[in-house]
């Protein structure tokens, strides 16, 4: 037994095709959004912290070469 009778008549969802379709489509569209942002937020995240690790190895490079002068 099957829900629909045919491809027809599941693409138009028993009269109530418009209302669906258009609830499928905003769960599509907000779950491509989240997605999206996901991904640039941990772009985003992942180069700070490269950008952090590169000023640390930068400060630590400057104190030794300054602690090297000094003695």
């Amino acid at each position: 037994m099957t829900a629909f009778s045919s491809w027809q008549a599941f693409w138009a969802m028993g009269g109530y095709a418009f209302y669906v379709w258009l609830a499928v489509g905003c769960t599509l569209i907000a779950l491509g959004a989240l997605i999206g942002h996901t991904i640039v937020t941990r772009y985003r995240l992942l180069a700070d912290i490269r950008q952090r690790e590169s000023r640390e190895r930068r400060i630590t490079a400057a104190k030794l070469k300054k602690q090297g002068a000094v003695k």
